[in-house]
């Protein structure tokens, strides 16, 4: 294969728009939530394309999709590829798919060219990554990773009262292998960057160096539900008042942070949700991100301060439920390197990026060296129907992808990168 060459584009983009038109519920948006029927939809389309492309498909307990190539005379652990086809309520297009079906043309492409790589290669789609009916995100590849046994994983219960376990059996993706079962010898993702930072400067490819640290909390605030009318001002213990000092306080503290400091409320329920009666009851999610582990420990703990606060001065009881919380990441230095490269090999410009979003490659990066790709999104728009990234850009990170996994799977076992 010549330097110049790459994956089959039309193929791949072909796939891209056939799984994007998996998954519309009964409101047009488009929704595969883990476990889902329309997840198992998706998951049948991906293992018919891994079978095509000559794939050996397995499933692990957590229902981890996993295609393998081992060609005669490869040995030593795969270099893996991958992401995730579980989506947000009314989602885009792009956001894990592009991986995973990336990483298929990419072994299509070997192939096509009678090409052998000296080591396997696998490409994952991960349970889970969203974390929208099952928290935590990125589910599937922390299991995989041994950062969560698999027993407290498959016993988890979604937004919809269901449980994790009971709904990959139903759908037919509680699979036989172990979770970890392969160890990879490097993991490498294409991702669409869900920021503006590509576009904006007009690179072509983002080399990613770190990840965000992530912490989420559910906040209960316990107040008491009264007449709207009847109570006066000063004798209020306002669970809604509770709830907006914090939202807006939290905002002004992101702003005073490091400038990388990111804080969200992205959930916030009233209750009894009535026009006429003060809120007895608030339950809100806060979602903090940092690349700098000491400034997010730092946010987490003014969070708590301004919550004993807002307790005092409203007369309020509040509680504090971790849900997910995970350190930020430094990818492998050597195939950071290596996709800017094989970027400047392809003449791409390319730039040396933090996500701030959660991907699967942080927690493969606990088990291999990993790094990710990045291509621009337009506007900097994901989890949202208005996600684009043009074919074009696409396809070159999907190059990129093809190159630096060539590059790894070229050498014999032991080396990541051959001379």
């Amino acid at each position: 294969m010549s330097p110049s060459s790459g994956i089959d584009a039309t193929r791949f983009l072909h796939r891209l728009r056939t799984l994007a038109a998996i998954g519309r519920d009964d409101q047009g948006r488009r929704t595969r939530l883990a476990a889902s029927d329309a997840d198992r939809a998706g998951r049948d389309a991906v293992a018919g394309w891994m079978r095509e492309a000559g794939l050996a498909v397995e499933i692990d307990w957590i229902g981890n999709l996993i295609g393998l190539w081992c060609p005669a005379g490869a040995q030593g652990a795969p270099v893996m590829m991958g992401s995730h086809i579980d989506t947000v309520i009314d989602a885009g297009a792009y956001d894990g798919c592009a991986g995973v079906l990336a990483g298929i043309g990419v072994v299509e492409a070997l192939r096509d060219a009678g090409e052998i790589p000296a080591r396997p290669l696998a490409v994952a789609a991960f349970t889970n990554e969203e974390g929208v009916r099952y928290a935590p995100d990125m589910l599937g590849s922390l299991v995989y990773a041994g950062g969560l046994p698999p027993e407290e994983a498959l016993a988890t219960v979604g937004t919809d009262g269901t449980r994790l376990g009971e709904e990959l059996a139903r759908i037919g993706y509680a699979g036989p292998q172990a979770p970890g079962f392969l160890v990879p010898h490097a993991y490498v993702e294409l991702h669409v960057e869900q920021g503006p930072v590509l576009e904006r400067e007009g690179i072509a490819i983002g080399a990613v160096e770190t990840l965000q640290g992530i912490s989420w909390q559910e906040v209960v605030i316990e107040g008491t539900a009264n007449h709207a009318g009847t109570t006066p001002m000063s004798l209020r213990q306002d669970a809604g008042v509770a709830a907006a000092g914090l939202v807006t306080w939290l905002r002004e503290r992101a702003r005073r942070g490091n400038g990388r400091s990111v804080a969200t409320i992205g959930r916030l329920r009233l209750e009894p949700d009535a026009i006429n009666v003060i809120p007895g009851r608030a339950v809100l999610t806060v979602d903090l991100r940092d690349p700098d582990a000491d400034a997010l420990a730092r946010l987490e703990a003014d969070v708590a301060a301004r919550l004993q606060e807002i307790a005092r001065a409203e007369g309020v009881a509040v509680s504090v439920r971790r849900l997910a919380r995970f350190d930020p990441v430094t990818f492998d230095p050597g195939l950071v390197r290596a996709i800017e490269a094989a970027a400047g090999a392809r003449g791409l410009s390319t730039r040396r990026m933090t996500s701030g979003a959660g991907h699967d490659a942080q927690m493969m990066a606990r088990l291999c060296p990993a790094a990710m790709i990045f291509v621009p999104s337009r506007d900097g728009i994901s989890h949202n129907p208005r996600e684009f990234t043009a074919d074009a850009d696409l396809v070159a990170g999907a190059d990129v992808l093809l190159d630096v996994v060539r590059r790894i799977a070229a050498g014999p076992p032991g080396n990541l990168f051959p001379s």
